[in-house]
């Protein structure tokens, strides 16, 4: 059965996951581990499950979401899967990450592209990606029907979305797709953001101001 570990790193509040099942095998999304504390929280969790990296997968590639890239793919020699529209999103990092304050940030490269035609597969488990554009140009989800878990970075939030003012960000194609790809998942579907707690398909489809049946913006 297909279980979820998520950690909270770095000063903007960044959801990490890590998601694993019986086998072992894991993937982690979005290491936001930027810190040597905050690195070793995450490997020692990986040590204590005894679990087996298989890939590192970004929902997208803005600063918050990717510090711990190079960690991740050091220590465990796997793979950073990434949407094609996000190379140039990654490669900027490291232009301003000493601006805010990351003046150690190590530089990672996509080893290999996915998009909404593609599965994830490790041990017993399969993932189904969404692209979802809008809060970036190649932000992708993934979800689990079996056991209704959907990591979906910055798009989609408890009681809010992704901001759209950022370089490829754009509100109108953000709003269609959450409503398009997003609301046609399950009601009962968990809804793992990249910020804040925890939320489901059907709260956000009835009360989020944003894209609900309530909206107000």
């Amino acid at each position: 059965m297909l279980q979820l570990k998520s950690f909270t790193f770095n000063p903007f509040m960044e959801n990490t996951y890590v998601l694993y099942d019986e086998t072992k095998e894991a993937v982690i999304f979005d290491p936001g581990c930027y810190e040597k504390k905050e690195q070793e929280i995450l490997h020692s969790f990986i040590l204590a499950e005894g679990l087996k990296v298989k890939y590192l997968i970004n929902t997208h590639c803005h600063i918050d979401h990717v510090l711990g890239n190079s960690f991740v793919k050091k220590k465990y020699n796997v793979p950073l899967l990434i949407h094609q529209n996000e190379v140039i999103v990654l490669k900027s990092v490291s232009a301003y990450a000493s601006n805010y304050g990351f003046p150690a940030y190590d530089e990672s490269e996509a080893d290999q592209f996915i998009d909404e035609n593609d599965q994830i597969k490790f041990g017993n488990t399969i993932l189904e990606i969404k692209f979802v554009p809008g809060h970036a140009p190649g932000h992708l989800i993934f979800y689990h029907q079996d056991t209704n878990i959907c990591i979906a970075g910055d798009t989609l939030f408890q009681g809010s979305i992704g901001r759209t003012d950022l370089p490829g960000g754009d509100h109108q194609t953000l709003l269609s797709k959450i409503k398009s790809e997003m609301f046609t998942l399950p009601e009962d579907m968990t809804v793992y953001p990249g910020h804040g707690p925890e939320t489901s398909v059907g709260t956000e489809k009835e009360y989020n101001p944003f894209v609900g049946k309530r909206a107000r913006f």
